[in-house]
């Protein structure tokens, strides 16, 4: 399918259907509309030499983001954005809404074809979405997740969640809680690594998991605030909690708190990130670098464009940060 036959299907002129799928503000919006649909029905992709768009003339590169709000993705696209300004590039945000939305991005991400490149910052992709990233025939790099063959740059999820739970049964704890991240709009690597590592843990101590102790809750504060109410509501609470973000972990504390247990006296906290909070809160956490991962995926992108040779997988190390959230469980102080 060529741009004629979308034309023909919208029953516009080529020029008027050109202007509409590079979405210049001179097409009326019904008109925009049509023709975005007659694509859509045509499946049609856009030819670079056709637009004038061959790879490495735009000049811009799309970033794909499932949140703003959020600690990982504003630092992220912080490093990101820093380092294709830095090499002469522009970039174009996208923030997929809800699941409408994000069908409709990917619906028409062949037909676009206003980029050199296209990063996704943190969230993965369905067989159906990664086919669509396929055929716009740009490059495609993943940071904080990963997608398919294409580069990516990210953590060890099960390095880290080993990391946080190691360092609380060296200290000495058997019955620790989990509270869970569960994210739909997310790389379901992130808490599936962090989980996994939680059981072999506990499996490589020789203790037997208690499903119990774990909770799963939604990625944020407040939800780390309910889940740490329950797990104290437990008969046997857990002497320490490790959570699969610094936000959960933060709630927790709060619960605690104001509930009037000490941290770490009766009961410690971990979590995974390095969030600026954790530093004031004092929060024991394994940190990744997240504007490092941006700047790592936009090297990807400028090596890809200037045709050099690019690392298929970059894994950026974590490490463990031990401050005041974390010690030895109750009747163990002073042990060695």
């Amino acid at each position: 399918m060529n741009l004629a036959d979308v034309a023909r299907r919208a029953g516009v002129s080529s020029a008027t259907a050109s202007r509409a799928l590079s979405d210049h503000p001179h097409v009326a919006v019904a008109t925009r509309e049509r023709v975005w649909q007659a694509a859509r029905e045509l499946e049609y992709v856009a030819s670079p030499d056709a637009t004038g768009l061959a790879r490495g003339t735009t000049g811009r590169v799309a970033v794909v983001v499932p949140h703003l709000a959020r600690w990982w993705f504003g630092a992220a696209l912080e490093g990101l954005s820093g380092a294709l300004r830095a090499a002469g590039l522009d970039l174009l945000l996208y923030r997929l809404g809800d699941a409408e939305a994000r069908q409709a991005f990917f619906d028409e991400l062949p037909a676009r074809r206003r980029v050199d490149a296209v990063v996704l910052l943190g969230f993965g992709v369905d067989e159906r979405e990664r086919e669509r990233l396929d055929r716009i025939g740009v490059g495609i790099v993943a940071a904080g997740t990963r997608v398919g063959s294409h580069p990516s740059v990210s953590i060890d999820e099960y390095a880290a969640g080993r990391q946080a739970m190691d360092h609380l049964l060296h200290l000495g704890h058997r019955r620790i809680g989990m509270i869970a991240a569960a994210d739909p709009e997310l790389d379901l690597a992130q808490p599936a690594g962090r989980s996994t590592a939680y059981h072999a843990a506990l499996a490589d101590a020789g203790i037997e998991p208690d499903p119990d102790l774990t909770v799963t809750v939604t990625w944020s504060p407040e939800s780390g605030a309910r889940a740490m109410s329950e797990l104290l509501g437990l008969a046997d609470p857990p002497t320490a909690v490790y959570a699969h973000s610094d936000e959960i972990a933060l709630g927790a504390l709060r619960t605690l708190r104001r509930a009037g247990y000490r941290v770490p006296e009766d009961v410690s906290v971990i979590g995974i990130d390095d969030h600026p909070l954790a530093a004031i809160t004092d929060l024991s956490t394994v940190a990744q670098p997240a504007a490092e991962q941006g700047e790592l995926a936009a090297g990807t992108v400028i090596a890809g464009l200037a045709g050099e040779p690019v690392d298929p997988l970059v894994t950026v190390p974590t490490r463990l940060v031990i401050r005041g959230t974390s010690g030895r469980p109750p009747g163990r102080r002073g042990a060695s």
